[in-house]
């Protein structure tokens, strides 16, 4: 007798959530080997440092230990035991000296980013904001480059801005939130001779996640080009967005230019929506 086979099961939500398991688990083994990777360097930091201490703090024997140990190192293990890695691991160790205060959401990359920078209150700053807002290397270098810090602070008291990022307040006024001046060079436009405002718009919507980021936090996208009429006149508003932090709408008018004229928002801007 011939053997029917049975047809086979398909059950959607079993995928997804295996799929979902899967994921998680790659995400976590991820996390795990970068975690693994800063304390490695954090043990080997502590290491050379133990060294040095023995009565031989000088700044020449220092270079000369390091330098001789990855001469031995590199050969066997590669690029990352080099002369400048091991000298970003003394440092790390010196700037994080308690193992128990460094965050597992932060990789040896963007540690490196980190011990770059002198100021105590920038770094810390940039440290908490890259783990809260989970920015990835780049991300989080491209914050540092534009100098994030240091516009928030021109129109807010550092201790503040401080404040935010260690959670123990909450954003009260969109100058604490919002970056002024903005850098948009991710929007491709300086290359450009000319450009109009439906070009800035269309360059954003392809930008639309860097765009958020350097909006500040807490921004999401609602839609763009939405018709409002304030006062029996009717305006088109570019791009509508929403800040949970703030718990507001925030309506963008694009220009290329100077202003022609000014907008009174309605006292309910939600019913416009």
């Amino acid at each position: 007798m011939k053997k029917v086979e049975q047809p086979t099961i398909f059950n959607e939500q079993l995928l997804v959530d295996a799929c979902s398991i899967i994921a998680n688990a790659r995400t976590a083994a991820v996390h795990s080997v970068d975690y693994n990777r800063v304390m490695m360097y954090w043990h080997l930091g502590r290491r050379f440092f133990e060294e040095e201490q023995q009565g031989k703090e000088r700044a020449d024997y220092g270079a000369r230990l390091i330098r001789g140990l990855a001469e031995r190192l590199e050969p066997e293990y590669g690029s990352g035991f080099g002369i400048r890695q091991l000298e970003q691991s003394r440092k790390f160790y010196r700037l994080y000296p308690i193992a128990h205060t460094l965050y597992a959401q932060l990789n040896w990359s963007q540690y490196k980013l980190l011990i770059s920078i002198d100021d105590i209150d920038k770094r810390e700053y940039y440290q908490l904001e890259a783990v809260n807002q989970g920015w990835t290397k780049r991300e989080l270098e491209r914050q540092i480059h534009s100098q994030l810090w240091e516009r928030l602070c021109l129109s807010n008291d550092k201790e503040a801005v401080l404040a935010v990022a260690r959670k123990q307040r909450i954003p009260e006024s969109p100058q604490e939130i919002i970056k002024d001046p903005m850098t948009l060079e991710f929007l491709g436009l300086e290359k450009q001779s000319k450009f109009y405002e439906t070009d800035l718009e269309q360059a954003i919507i392809n930008h639309l996640q860097d765009f958020l980021l350097e909006m500040g936090n807490g921004f999401t996208f609602v839609r763009r080009q939405r018709r409002i009429t304030l006062d029996d006149k009717e305006f088109f508003v570019d791009l509508v967005l929403y800040n949970r932090l703030l718990r507001c709408f925030v309506l963008v008018d694009l220009k290329i230019g100077e202003l022609t004229h000014k907008i009174s928002v309605a006292p309910d801007v939600r019913k416009l929506l």
